[in-house]
């Protein structure tokens, strides 16, 4: 039993660092552009929109397909250096352990 008890510590101190990391997630800001820096977006680690900025110069009335489209790929520029970071953390946090894709841990955090 003495090993469950070990198995159960290690769970517990993963558990917290995952409230850390998650922490550290919803403070974190990660930005993406499109355009050369035209059209920014700023995400929060979670993915929550924080921020966008547009040059002026493209706003435009009979363009606004154009700056429709460099707002989504600002974004996606934005959510893909998000995930990397997420993984960064997630990677550090597991000590290199190779975990699955979409991996949950079994516990809430």
């Amino acid at each position: 039993m003495k090993n469950l008890g070990q198995l159960m510590k290690q769970a517990q101190e993963m558990q917290a660092k995952m409230g850390e990391m998650q922490e550290r997630l919803s403070e974190m800001s990660v930005e993406g552009s499109a355009a050369a820096g035209m059209v920014t977006v700023t995400l929060s680690g979670k993915g929550e929109m924080k921020d966008i900025r547009i040059d002026p110069s493209l706003v435009n009335p009979d363009e606004g397909e154009i700056l429709e489209d460099l707002i989504v790929a600002a974004h996606a520029d934005a959510k893909a250096k998000s995930e990397q970071r997420m993984a960064d953390e997630m990677k550090e946090l597991t000590g290199g352990l190779n975990l699955p894709p979409g991996f949950n841990m079994p516990f809430g955090g």
